[in-house]
């Protein structure tokens, strides 16, 4: 389900800054500066319940002296292209320009579903100008808001919510969909095809030989599942044209459609920064996730050679280190079916339901040992805790001062339950709700 909301506009609009609000974070960066914003950027929001990807994009400008243009102009085209809904935003202070009428034709030949938002509404006199923009002609209500204090955000975000597709049910039927994901030539398609026994899929030793994700269905030695073949993902400065875009895109699109990502590392690079990027991708997408070095049969080794690895990648991926490592190599096929089977396994934690009774029997006891530290002077009680229906294990903690429960003692709770049950490879969330 395509759930991608972009945030267009031209330049010092305050498209960064409501993504950060949207996204609870300060990713975007944010300035005056016209043309801050270059590249894409990914954040998840949540709003009612509904999870959706917000995609924040830089400033659309045409006839400039600046270098980027194209490139930015590249990356906004392909945002629209890729997402189910379109956040067009404009300045009620500056009023209708000749940039925003230009982004308004090309959204009405794009047909996607389309939002405005009126960004900079911060005394009702503004408030009256905004209904300036109606003459834009999109068939969409003008929302006015303040991206800098939230403003109007409520009724904008309602009706985002109900444009975008509905969350469907998960089909139990459905076979658990994989993904082999890593930066290039790491060896992704070579490991599928000694999986499948045959040339699925090209192989060369030029990095970047898969531009697009290629869906296979796997039915063999016990196993059934969707394997994903996927272009690699490069640092944002290296990616060189227009078809790198695109086959980023789609491979983010990929771990965010899969069930558990399998992370291909080389052994003879070792975890680098952008493998670790690749690992957060997965996780903040709530992803099970197998990390898999490769090419293991070219390493020099002693009986301690790898524990030493699998620590030293634990210590890169941390906090969150309840993961599996697996060590192949795809000349020799060194266990690569295990690599597919621990992928089952994580699958199988990422569904794993816990009834409320176990949960509380095991937590609760726990909780009244060692309470959450006092803040302020005031206690935090924690009545009970629920798993909430989601597509990764979600725990509700019922209390009368969630907002002083801090990530520390959230991580406390989040390593109890993994020692209590098995969640190895699955990211879990924990939300604190006023009893």
């Amino acid at each position: 389900m395509n759930n991608l909301v972009a945030i267009v506009g031209r330049p010092n609009v305050g498209k960064s800054t409501f993504f950060n609000r949207l996204t609870e974070s300060r990713d975007a960066i944010i300035d005056p500066t016209s043309g801050t914003t270059r590249d894409r950027k990914y954040g998840k929001a949540t709003w009612t319940g509904r999870q959706f990807t917000v995609i924040d994009t830089g400033g659309w400008i045409t006839k400039s002296e600046d270098v980027f243009e194209d490139a930015i102009r590249l990356q906004v085209e392909v945002s629209i292209e890729e997402a189910a809904l379109i956040l067009f935003m404009v300045d009620v202070q500056t009023g209708v320009t000749d940039l925003d009428e230009d982004i308004a034709r090309m959204l009405r030949k794009s047909g996607k579903p389309v939002v405005m938002a009126c960004n900079k509404v911060d005394t009702s006199s503004h408030d009256v100008l905004a209904s300036d923009f109606y003459r834009l002609g999109l068939d969409t209500e003008v929302f006015s808001i303040s991206a800098s204090n939230g403003y109007g955000s409520g009724e904008l975000l309602d009706q985002i919510i109900s444009l975008l597709p509905e969350e469907l049910e998960q089909d139990e039927d459905r076979i658990p969909r994989f993904s082999v994901v890593g930066r290039p030539n790491v060896g992704k398609s070579t490991l599928i095809n000694t999986l499948l026994g045959r040339e699925r899929n090209i192989v060369t030793a030029i990095a970047g030989t898969t531009r697009d994700s290629v869906h296979t269905h796997y039915n063999m030695y016990g196993f059934d599942f969707e394997l994903i073949d996927t272009a690699g993902l490069r640092r944002k400065k290296q990616i060189e044209d227009q078809l790198e875009f695109y086959s980023t895109v789609r491979t983010i699109r990929s771990i965010e459609q899969s069930d558990v990502c399998m992370l291909l590392i080389d052994a003879q690079s070792g975890m680098e920064r952008q493998d670790q990027s690749i690992f957060w991708q997965i996780v903040h997408s709530y992803r099970g996730v197998v990390i898999v070095v490769n090419k293991w049969d070219l390493i020099d080794k002693n009986h301690q050679t790898m524990a030493e690895y699998e620590e030293a990648i634990r210590e890169k991926i941390s906090p969150f280190t309840d993961v599996p490592i697996l060590f192949t190599s795809n000349l020799t096929k060194q266990r690569i079916l295990k690599a597919f089977e621990m992928a089952m396994k994580v699958n199988e934690n990422r569904s794993r339901k816990i009834s409320t009774s176990k949960l509380n029997d095991f937590l609760l006891p726990l909780i009244e040992h060692q309470p959450p530290p006092m803040y302020k002077g005031k206690m935090v009680r924690i009545k009970y805790v629920t798993q909430i229906p989601s597509q990764t294990p979600t725990f509700a903690f019922y209390c009368n001062l969630p907002q002083y429960v801090k990530d520390p003692y959230k991580r406390f709770l989040e390593n109890n339950i993994r020692q209590a049950y098995d969640l190895t490879g699955v990211s879990i969330r924990l939300f604190f709700r006023e009893k």
